[in-house]
């Protein structure tokens, strides 16, 4: 199976939102929600996608003809690609019924785990969301990432529990759900999080506890108060608000202000082994794609998120070589060009 085969299975699978586009970039899924477009416009989505493409990348072959390791070590557990599965919840809601949040998981947690990197799985109203996703990641030994949405803190409470039990080697809290439509005017109330009860969420665990939706220093530095371990640089996918910064735009202040004090994730927009070398010349740990994921899970399966992952990982291989770069340590600042 070809990747070009994989959209083409996957076209007639994902629902009335996604269109399984040649190059995943928010335009096409305009401000559709549910479904994976926005709640306005979505030109944070597009904006996204076309920042990474302005910075350009700096080709030096004159170097060592060595192997090069694309593997990432975090948290205690070595991976071999710096990029993991984004969160998708509800799977039904937003994309076709080939899938329920049970057989959703089952697949991307499994084929993730499976080629050496992790899945982050996703929450929703429905509470047998995260439990499948707990599920799926206790099947898999721990490999895998829930992501919790900010709830109020005795749900919080319950759905740790359930983390906990599956074993999970980190957890994530998307701080950015809070502008999502579905998370207002609910009883008890879900949304923004104070540094302090982000501090009792954090304290509550005894995995990593990861931050995401994150865009300012202020933001960042927010969580570093709260006892985060880490921080997604994202803007929900560009889904929550409009006329936001692009991740790309934001991401090496944000690195310069926390590197070393916290790992440092970054989504939004990133479609490309080229694009994960980029974020991670600016100063990124990680890197999180969400929306390809699902299209290729839809389209081929466990196949499907396994050529998917080759995919983004020989292009990163590629670029490493031809950049001058034989390690992740070895990628800098100087590999790029603005």
């Amino acid at each position: 199976m070809t990747y070009e085969e994989l959209l083409e299975n996957a076209r007639p699978e994902m629902g009335k939102y996604c269109k399984a586009c040649p190059v995943c970039n928010g335009k096409a899924c305009g401000n559709q929600m549910p479904g994976p477009g926005a709640k306005g416009v979505g030109d944070t989505a597009i904006r996204n996608y076309e920042k990474w493409k302005d910075i350009r990348i700096n080709m030096d072959t004159l170097c060592a003809n060595k192997k090069v390791d694309t593997s990432l070590n975090i948290f205690g557990k070595s991976f071999r690609y710096p990029f993991f599965a984004g969160p998708v919840g509800a799977v039904n809601l937003h994309y076709g019924e080939k899938y329920n949040d049970a057989s959703y998981n089952e697949v991307l947690v499994s084929a993730c785990a499976k080629a050496g990197i992790a899945a982050m799985t996703g929450d929703g109203v429905n509470a047998d969301v995260m439990k499948c996703a707990t599920e799926a990641i206790k099947k898999s030994a721990g490999i895998g990432i829930p992501t919790v949405k900010p709830w109020n803190l005795e749900t919080v409470k319950e759905k740790m529990r359930l983390v906990e039990d599956s074993g999970a080697f980190a957890v994530a809290m998307d701080v950015d759900a809070a502008g999502l439509p579905f998370l207002k005017n609910m009883t008890p109330p879900a949304g923004r999080k104070s540094v302090e009860e982000l501090h009792k969420i954090a304290a509550s665990t005894r995995v990593p506890f990861i931050v995401k939706g994150i865009m300012t220093v202020r933001g960042a530095l927010k969580a570093e108060a709260a006892g985060a371990d880490a921080i997604v640089v994202s803007n929900h996918g560009g889904r929550v608000l409009d006329q936001c910064p692009a991740t790309a735009e934001v991401l090496e202040e944000i690195a310069k202000a926390v590197k070393g004090k916290m790992k440092i994730f970054v989504d939004g927009g990133i479609r490309s082994g080229v694009e994960v070398f980029k974020a991670l010349a600016l100063g990124a740990d990680g890197v999180i794609i969400c929306r390809p994921f699902v299209t290729a899970a839809y389209g081929g399966g466990a196949d499907g998120v396994q050529l998917y992952i080759e995919r983004i990982g020989s292009e990163l291989a590629d670029t490493m070589a031809m950049c001058g770069a034989n390690s992740l340590k070895e990628i800098t600042k100087d590999m790029i060009w603005r």
